[in-house]
């Protein structure tokens, strides 16, 4: 179709694109009216009609309220958007470790790490193998936020409380740890093994034999480890239930009542229920007392009783 011949309607959108196109029109100011296109190309209301509804639809004008058919404002360009953090190991390690600090290492799943990362759990074996050996990644990071000084305060027994009191403040911190931690089948894990290899320092020299040191360094941890434990259940159970210690204690009253008046266990009847609750009081008594007994057998050497 030649310009001659192309639809009335069509010539009037042509020659009010041009404009706009020159900046006669700008942004915003207001076009034609249908009144002003019937006076100045001699059509219709209806061609008139007809053009403004093509410049609409082409998106060059717009109607807008209280001002009639305006040039529209051209377009923006979407904001940048700031560019996702690349998929790293450190970040599914981090996302991890945060998600069972609030829930324990069963709201560790890859579904549930690739969800809160946006991304597909698939994308998450290009960095990890497995639940296990991101495990072992979390484990590894938690040592890290506490590493054992060196040479350490002075004595053995500043040592022996310095390292136990810092895997009592991570099992504080990160509740799953101590689950996650195996005296029976460890995990290859160095940052770990070194606080077995800082205990074992701590105790060589001492004059005990390669079995007591060896009993002693397996001991300690072992106990801090168990308390941890205690705290770890009574947070599930607490979690599971909604029901705290305290009340759960409670709603036992009765029972606990009738079997202390059988008069068979007058000893636990005279218990303090605020030292069973107090873990952190446990830990000291338990730390205090094993190393008590350990610079015992130092200062007189009195060697623990072996079994026939």
């Amino acid at each position: 179709m030649t310009k001659g011949t192309e639809p009335p309607y069509l010539r009037i959108v042509s020659a009010i694109r041009d404009r706009i196109a020159r900046g006669e029109l700008r942004p915003g100011d207001r076009v034609p009216s249908t009144r002003s296109i019937t006076r100045e190309w001699g059509v219709a209301m209806a061609t008139a009609t007809k053009a403004l509804a093509e410049l609409r639809r082409e998106g060059l004008v717009e109607a807008r309220r209280g001002a009639g058919t305006v040039v529209s404002a051209p377009p923006q360009p979407p904001p940048d958007r700031p560019a996702e953090p690349a998929l790293t190991l450190q970040r599914i390690v981090a996302t991890a470790v945060a998600a069972a600090d609030a829930e324990g290492t069963k709201a560790v799943s890859m579904r549930r790490i690739a969800a809160e990362l946006g991304v597909g759990p698939m994308s998450l074996y290009r960095h990890v193998a497995s639940k296990d050996e991101l495990v072992r990644e979390m484990m590894r990071v938690a040592f890290l936020e506490r590493p054992l000084p060196e040479p350490g305060p002075p004595g053995w027994r500043a040592k022996l409380e310095l390292v136990c009191r810092t895997q009592w403040e991570l099992y504080l911190r990160h509740p799953w740890l101590a689950s996650a931690v195996s005296m029976t089948r460890p995990q290859l894990v160095p940052e770990a093994m070194a606080h077995t290899e800082w205990t074992l320092r701590a105790l060589d020299g001492l004059g005990l034999d390669p079995d007591e040191i060896a009993r002693e360094a397996l001991t300690l941890p072992s106990m801090v480890r168990g308390l941890a434990l205690s705290r770890e259940s009574e947070a599930e159970a607490e979690e599971a239930t909604g029901v705290g210690a305290e009340q759960w204690w409670r709603s036992l009253d009765d029972q606990v009542r009738a079997l202390y008046a059988t008069g068979r266990f007058p000893m636990l009847a005279g218990l303090d229920s605020e030292i069973v609750d107090d873990i952190d009081g446990l830990f000291e008594h338990a730390l205090t007392r094993n190393l008590d007994g350990l610079q015992a057998r130092l200062e007189h050497g009195t060697a623990p009783a072996r079994r026939p």
